[in-house]
C-alpha cells in the first residue's frame, strides 16, 4: 500500500456567486479552453475535452475504449498484449484528434496497471515515440488525490471519504473543506482480485484484511463514502433498476448502506445478461461488478458510512480542477454553469440576475441551498427558447434533470426542472414526469410551481429588466402580493401581465394589490385592491 498523509491545506472557501464579470468571460481564464485529459487506465483508455473555463465542466469530446491493459498482469508481471496494442492504437487516435482541436491543454496519465507492470516504462516510451505526448505515470496516492478533487469539482463543501475502484487498484481519500487530505491505494481492484486464491473464504479474508489496514491509514469516522469508478456507477445503475428508480442520471445518486445490500443480494439472484441489455451496461463492465460488490459489501461493515454518493466525477475532472485557479474553484459550479449556459443560449444574457432580483422579495426567509435552486432557475430560464413552442416546458424540464450540471442533487434537479417548467406553461398530467416528482415532497413540488409562475410573470413584464418597470412587495401574513409600477411604464401592465400576475398570487394563496408610484393608484383589471385583506 501506499499512503500520503500529509496535512490538509487552508481550506479555499467555498461562496456562491451571480453578479459581476462570469470567468469564462476573463481573458486571464482562457488557458481553460478545451483543456484534454487522456487517463490510461486498468481497465479503459479514455480521453476527455473540457470546454470553457465554466465551474461546472461542460464535455466537448468523450470517448472511451475498454482495452484491459490490466488483465492478467498478476500472473504475467506484464501489461495484456492485445490490450496493449488496442491502448497504443488509442491514444495515437486521440493525440490526431487533439491536434484537429487544436487544444491549449493536454495530460496523459497512467495508472495502476502500467505503473506495475515490468514492461509500464516500455510502453510509455512506445507511447511517447508514436505521439510526441508525454505520458505520465502516477503513483497511486496522486491518483487518489486527483480522483478526490474531480469529486470536489462536482461537490463543493463535500466532506468523507472517496473510493476509486479501477481495474488493478483501489485508492481511498479523504475530503473536507473543499481540500484533500490523508489518502492511500491498495490492489483491490477487480483484475487484481480474480488472482487471489482460497475460494469465498480466501477472497473474503484478503479483503478484510486489506481495508482494515486502509482504515488505520485514512480513518473510519466519515459519515459520507463517494464512489467513483466504472464498476460502483454499474452498482449503481443497478440499484435503480431494482428499485425502479426514475431518474437514471448516476451522478449524485444517493444509496444508503440498506439498499445497496439489498442490491447485492439481488444480483446474486438475477441473469447477468439480462441485466446488462436492461441497463445498457457494456459485457466488460458488468464482468467485474461482482467483486466489486464483495468489497463494498465489506466497505460498509468496517468503514460503516452513514451515506453512500454516486460520482461520475474522477481523476479527469480532478485533472481540470487542478489548472483552475482558486478563485474559480471557489465559486459554485451549479451558478456558474448557470451563467455559462444562459451566456450561450439565451435571448437576452443577463436578464436571469434581474429577474432574480425581482422576485428577491417572495423568497426572503428562504434557506441557502433554496436560494441558489432559485438563482439557477432564474439564470436558465430562458435558454431553451428556440425549443418548438409546444415542447418548450419539456426540453425545459429535461435541461434541468439531464444536463450536466455539478453541484445538483436528484430533489434539486426535479425541483428546478419543475419550476422551469411553469416558466412556460402549466404541464398537466404527464406520464413522463410524473414518476419523478416521487422525489419530491408535497411542499416542494407547491414551491417550484410558485418558482415557475414567479417567473413567468418577470420574465415577460419587463424586456428592459422588470426592475426597472416596478417592484414587487409582498406581505405572507396579510396575504398581499403587490406591484408597485413606475408613472412612465404602468402601460406595460396589459392584458397579459395582469393575468400572469393573477396566477402567480393564485398559486401563493393571496390577494393582489397594484399601485403606481408616487402616490398614484390604480387597480388591476377586474380586481379590486385588497390591501392589507385577509382574503384569498
Amino acid at each position: 500500500m501506499e499512503d500520503g498523509n500529509e496535512a490538509m491545506t487552508t481550506p479555499t472557501p467555498v461562496r456562491g456567486y451571480f453578479g459581476g464579470t462570469p470567468l469564462f468571460d476573463d481573458d486571464a481564464m482562457r488557458h481553460l479552453d478545451r483543456v484534454g485529459v487522456i487517463d490510461v487506465g486498468s481497465n479503459s483508455v479514455r480521453m476527455v475535452v473540457f470546454d470553457g473555463a465554466a465551474r461546472s465542466p461542460a464535455y466537448f469530446f468523450n470517448e472511451k475504449i475498454l482495452c484491459g491493459l490490466g488483465r492478467g498482469l498478476t500472473d504475467t508481471g506484464r501489461l495484456n498484449a492485445e490490450g496493449r496494442a488496442r491502448a497504443l492504437a488509442a491514444i495515437k487516435r486521440f493525440a490526431l484528434l487533439a491536434d484537429d482541436m487544436a487544444l491549449t491543454s493536454m495530460t496523459v496519465v497512467a495508472t495502476a496497471a502500467v505503473r506495475e507492470a515490468e514492461d509500464g516504462e516500455e510502453f510509455k516510451a512506445e507511447v511517447e515515440a508514436a505521439t510526441g505526448i508525454e505520458m505520465m505515470i502516477i503513483p497511486g496516492t496522486e491518483e487518489a488525490r486527483l480522483s478526490a478533487q474531480g469529486v470536489l469539482l462536482g461537490w463543493p463543501g463535500a466532506r468523507g471519504l472517496v473510493c476509486d475502484i479501477g481495474g488493478s487498484s483501489m485508492e481511498l481519500a479523504e475530503i473536507g473543506d473543499n481540500t484533500v487530505g490523508r489518502r492511500v491505494s491498495s490492489a483491490l481492484g477487480p483484475f487484481r482480485l480474480q488472482q487471489v486464491t482460497g475460494g469465498k473464504k480466501g477472497l473474503h479474508d484478503h479483503i478484510s484484511m486489506t481495508l482494515k489496514q486502509l482504515r488505520e491509514e485514512v480513518g473510519a469516522d466519515h459519515h459520507a463514502l463517494y464512489l467513483v469508478g466504472g464498476s460502483w456507477r454499474a452498482l449503481a445503475r443497478l440499484d435503480m433498476e431494482r428499485r425502479g428508480y426514475p431518474l437514471t442520471v448516476l451522478h449524485e445518486y444517493q444509496m444508503t448502506p440498506k439498499s445497496i445490500r439489498k442490491t447485492i443480494d439481488w444480483l446474486a439472484t438475477q441473469d447477468l445478461k439480462t441485466l446488462r441489455n436492461k441497463t445498457g451496461t457494456s459485457p466488460e463492465r458488468i464482468a467485474l461488478v461482482p467483486l466489486a460488490t464483495v468489497v463494498l459489501r465489506q466497505m460498509l461493515t468496517i468503514f460503516r458510512p452513514k451515506e453512500i454518493f454516486i460520482s461520475s466525477y474522477g481523476i479527469r475532472e480532478g485533472i481540470l480542477f487542478e489548472q483552475m485557479p482558486d478563485e474559480l474553484r471557489a465559486r459554485d459550479p451549479l451558478i456558474e454553469a448557470g451563467r455559462h449556459l444562459e451566456s450561450t443560449n439565451a435571448r437576452m444574457p443577463g436578464f436571469g440576475r434581474a429577474l432574480y432580483e425581482f422576485l428577491m422579495p417572495l423568497y426572503r426567509n428562504v434557506s441557502d441551498e433554496r436560494l441558489r435552486l432559485i438563482k439557477a432557475a432564474c439564470l436558465l430560464h430562458d435558454v431553451n427558447w428556440r425549443a418548438h413552442p409546444d415542447y418548450r416546458s419539456e426540453s425545459c424540464f429535461d435541461t434541468a434533470t439531464r444536463a450536466n450540471l455539478g453541484g445538483l442533487d436528484h430533489k434539486g434537479r426535479v425541483y428546478l426542472g419543475l419550476a422551469l417548467m411553469n416558466r412556460y406553461k402549466s404541464p398537466g398530467a404527464d406520464s413522463r414526469i410524473t414518476p419523478l416528482l416521487t422525489l419530491l415532497d408535497e411542499e416542494e413540488i407547491r414551491h417550484a410551481i410558485m418558482l415557475g409562475k414567479a417567473m413567468r410573470f418577470g420574465a415577460m413584464f419587463s424586456l428592459a429588466g422588470p426592475q426597472a418597470s416596478g417592484e414587487l412587495r409582498y406581505f405572507p401574513k396579510k396575504k398581499v402580493l403587490e406591484l408597485i409600477l413606475q408613472p412612465e411604464r404602468k402601460d406595460l401592465f396589459g392584458e397579459v401581465a395582469a393575468q400572469r400576475f393573477a396566477a402567480l398570487a393564485k398559486t401563493l394563496g393571496v390577494t393582489t394589490n397594484l399601485r403606481v408610484a408616487r402616490n398614484h393608484s390604480s387597480k388591476l383589471p377586474s380586481e379590486p385592491s385588497t390591501e392589507g385583506s385577509e382574503g384569498a
